[in-house]
């Protein structure tokens, strides 16, 4: 296909002809980069959706013949992120081969295993269940692809003739078909009954398209998926309003984050009633226009159509009978309501599974929903860690997006209830599950640590991260938190990682960071108390306003983000951690240290107190004191090292020794030992330990708990 400049106004055009250039030659390379642009456009497919392959011909390892080979996105990757290491490289001849050993559609899945004895190269990803689909079309480039506006006419009571007279015949259909072995004969067939078509429209599912180049085939799905969009577009509002008008008022755009904030950890916990959940909250004007519409209680309950889009909402949302501006300054007056709310979709959903599931079906799994939708407010969804739950966000999105667009062309059909329960229990899914790596320490947790843009605090995130928690950084400097936030995104990503401007001694800062919080995360599990400032002054040289400062923000912070946090711990009902990062200052009386000691004291106590009056809530509260941890910390800014220098009789330069040799054990203490002390407290390991304290100084003798 000659080059062209088309304008798509409904799909992106990404495509770089001086990258293109660099790797012709090399259809392997194209192919990934033709999924990479694919995938950076959500409205073409959604993270982990649809699936690209290319054919080419290789020197086999063992013969040197030339043989053909097909390299196809493997089992649970991402087209928009593929690497080679995502791809399977399959004998084309082998799998094509297979088709001389089916037994039949109800033994589908004994194929899937066969896979593993066609491939060619043994760096593979697992192959995934849709090979055969691209095995059997004999295309050098195929795409697979779940875009919004195909999936609607796909998903349509007239798709079949919507699909072909929208293209003239160049488009065929295939009726809905679980993915596998038997699809790819039915495409194979498809093509056979219809030589010249462009691609192949699954009813309820996606699209097929194709070409020999990898620009071409670029091409081809783009213009499919434009003209339907455009289709689309000509329709909304023609019949009737769409989805029959607005019935709800949406809140102010203020008011809506305020109110989901201040639900959102009452959702996760009710929502974490058999696992921790992390949520994310969307209110896009696309799922405002849904949820606000009369239309909602009718196609709601229908679920979605497209497998990937139900495997990762659930058959159906729980949709919320709460008046949008309802006063939820004691949001835990609504948990009767709600628990019945969600008793109802847990017994909704254990009748589905009893009326659906086989013999030789995995157990029911959690039957809480994934998706709620709050009329007036917006959409939150909860799943295992906060890129689960974007995604089933986005895909409930991608689903809202396809009911639109079947609405304004015909009517919508969702997947058949049974068909739904065999892709959602098929076996060769809880394979998939089965084979997913087991879960870190802190995944499914949320934990905040003020101060943390440097030092102890950035130690204790990057601990948490890497433990895999979802992790809040927050700094009262503006621009050492942008300098932390950037390097922390290009180091773990967008999804585990929130910046928030901190100032603990005020209390409105607090509370917008807290709702900040549960906007991104749903809630909270873990507090670290780490910000503070140090002033190393004489007894009689200390000023009121030193002793204010001190006070403030290491006592009086320490109080104001604690008692903030365990509204929402006490609101989750999930239990949490709260730990305090005090001092060995706080056991030992030293000199030029009245104020910093006395304030370090307090903490230590205060931390004791909040143990004894919430162990009934199972919140833990625990203390980690470190001693002389100068690594990356901003704690010797200010004249403390000077002070501290002179208060020993030393020079500024022979602190970190002075402070070595005065341990027991001889050694630097480092921000990752403290980070390690922190995450102790929370691992999983000390989880019948409160009012407890680690002191990690290397060994004081003056410090030793009596």
């Amino acid at each position: 296909m000659e080059k062209i400049n088309q304008q798509f106004n409904h799909v992106s055009f990404l495509w770089d002809d001086k990258k293109a250039t660099a790797l012709e030659g090399n259809e392997v390379d194209l192919l990934i980069y033709r999924s990479n642009i694919l995938g950076a456009d959500l409205r073409i497919t959604n993270y982990g959706g649809g699936n690209t392959s290319c054919k080419t011909f290789e020197a086999d390892p063992l013969t040197k013949e030339s043989v053909e080979v097909m390299w196809v996105k493997g089992s649970g990757g991402d087209i928009g992120t593929l690497t080679k290491a995502g791809l399977a490289g399959l004998y084309v001849d082998k799998l094509r081969a297979l088709q001389g050993i089916y037994r039949g559609i109800e033994f589908e899945d004994e194929m899937v295993g066969l896979f593993n004895h066609c491939i060619y190269d043994l760096n593979s990803k697992a192959p995934s269940i849709d090979t055969p689909l691209h095995a059997f079309l004999p295309f050098k480039h195929i795409d697979h692809l779940h875009p919004d506006a195909a999936i609607a006419i796909a998903a349509s009571k007239d798709g079949e003739q919507i699909t072909a007279d929208l293209w003239g015949g160049q488009i065929a259909w295939v009726p809905w078909q679980k993915p596998g072995f038997d699809l790819g004969l039915q495409l194979q067939q498809t093509l056979a009954d219809n030589p010249g078509i462009r691609g192949i429209m699954l009813g309820g599912h996606g699209l097929f398209t194709w070409a020999d180049t990898s620009y071409d085939c670029y091409i081809n799905s783009l213009e499919v998926i434009e003209t339907a969009s455009a289709y689309l577009e000509a329709n909304y509002g023609k019949k009737r309003p769409v989805f029959g008008g607005q019935k709800v008022n949406a809140l102010p755009a203020e008011k809506r984050a305020s109110q989901a904030a201040l639900l959102a950890p009452v959702l996760r916990g009710l929502a974490s009633s058999e696992k921790k959940m992390v949520g994310t909250f969307s209110d896009t004007d696309v799922v405002l226009q849904f949820i606000n519409s009369n239309d909602l209680g009718k196609l709601a309950p229908m679920g979605t159509s497209c497998p990937d889009h139900f495997l990762r909402t659930k058959i159906s949302p729980l949709v919320l009978d709460i008046p949008a501006d309802i006063d939820l300054s004691d949001p835990s007056s609504l948990k009767a309501d709600l628990e019945k709310e969600f008793l109802k979709y847990r017994e909704m959903y254990a009748d589905y599974y009893e009326k659906h599931k086989h013999p030789n079906s995995p157990a029911m799994r959690d039957p809480n929903p994934v998706i709620i939708l709050w009329p007036g407010v917006g959409l939150f969804s909860f799943a295992k860690d906060k890129q689960t739950s974007r995604v089933a966000s986005e895909f409930y999105i991608n689903a809202i997006n396809v009911m639109r667009g079947a609405e304004a062309v015909s009517s919508y059909v969702s997947l058949p209830l049974q068909e739904a329960f065999n892709i959602e229990y098929w076996l060769l899914e809880e394979a998939k599950l089965q084979r997913m790596p087991k879960e870190k320490p802190l995944s499914r947790r949320i934990a905040l640590i003020t101060g943390s843009a440097g030092g102890i605090g950035k130690g204790i995130a990057e601990k948490y991260i890497q433990e895999g928690a979802c992790v809040v950084v927050t700094d009262i400097n503006d621009e050492r938190l942008a300098e932390t936030e950037a390097a922390m995104q290009k180091k773990y990503g967008k999804d585990v990682f929130l910046g928030v401007t901190l100032d603990v001694t005020d209390p409105e800062s607090v509370k917008k960071a807290m709702q900040a919080i549960c906007l991104k995360f749903g809630g909270i599990d873990i507090i670290v108390n780490n910000a503070g400032i140090s002033i190393s002054k004489a007894f009689e040289a200390h000023s009121e306003d030193d002793w204010n400062k001190l006070l403030d923000i290491l006592v009086k912070g320490q109080f104001e983000v604690s008692q903030v946090a365990v509204k929402v711990l006490k609101q989750q009902r999930l239990g949490g951690d709260i730990i305090n990062i005090v001092s060995k200052n706080a056991l030992v009386a030293g000199p030029k240290n009245v104020a910093y000691g006395t304030a370090k004291a307090a903490q230590l106590h205060m931390s004791r107190l909040m143990a004894a009056e919430l162990g009934e809530d199972k919140i833990r509260v625990n203390v980690v004191n470190p001693d002389a941890v100068i690594e990356n910390s901003n704690i010797w800014e200010g004249g403390w090292a000077e002070n501290r220098a002179k208060a020993y009789g030393i020079e500024v330069k022979d602190l970190p020794a002075y402070y070595a040799n005065r341990t027991l054990l001889k050694e630097a203490v480092k921000t990752s030992d403290i980070a390690e002390a922190a995450f102790a407290f929370v691992s999983g390991m000390l989880n019948k330990t409160t009012g407890n304290m680690i002191n990690v100084d290397g060994g004081l003798a003056a410090a030793f708990p009596r």
